[in-house]
């Protein structure tokens, strides 16, 4: 087994562990900070696929931006700063322990990717397979016969999570008050 495998593995383990606790954990920030995690193992998923685009755009946008607001929107809405409780955590080992180890894991990636022969096993893909790689994907995403399609689903799914956020956020003695006026 090659170190490119072991650590597609240990991306996927990553990724479907923090995925079960997203959709177990009945604390939302918890889940918030799972799904981070969740994110970050498909980022390693895509480096080890050579997909380093789709990484860098899964770093940016999903935990960079998405989460991030994600976060910020229960810390603001669920007023935990307004809760009574100790500022300081009884998980600081647990999370030294985690910070070291992940630590370690991006140094030994970084240092076979530059410079070690950790990720020298692949083959080599030759230039005219890249040359027009990034043209022909750009084209499908704007063609009817490819992925348009799924982009315009994708929107209106978006469009039907925003409408229902909103509804469920608005406060209830508003509605109440509209409906018996009418």
């Amino acid at each position: 087994m090659t170190s490119e495998q072991v650590v597609f593995i240990l991306a996927s383990i990553l990724t479907i562990g923090a995925a079960l606790v997203v959709v177990t954990n009945r604390n939302l920030f918890h889940a918030a900070l799972a799904l981070m995690a969740s994110f970050l193992g498909v980022a390693g998923i895509y480096i080890t696929l050579d997909a380093g685009f789709l990484a860098a755009a899964q770093l940016l946008v999903y935990i960079g931006a998405i989460s991030i607001l994600i976060i910020f929107a229960i810390m603001v809405t669920r007023r935990m700063m307004q809760v009574s409780e100790t500022p300081f955590n009884s998980q600081r080992g647990l999370g030294l322990f985690v910070a070291v180890v992940s630590f370690l894991i991006v140094a030994y990636v970084i240092l076979q990717w530059f410079g070690g022969e950790g990720f020298a096993e692949k083959p080599p893909v030759a230039p005219a397979v890249l040359s027009n790689a990034v043209t022909a994907l750009g084209v499908s995403f704007v063609n009817p016969n490819a992925f348009a399609l799924p982009f315009i689903v994708i929107s209106i799914l978006l469009l039907a999570a925003l409408i229902g956020a909103i509804y469920i956020a608005w406060p209830r003695q508003r509605i109440e008050t509209a409906e018996d006026e009418a």
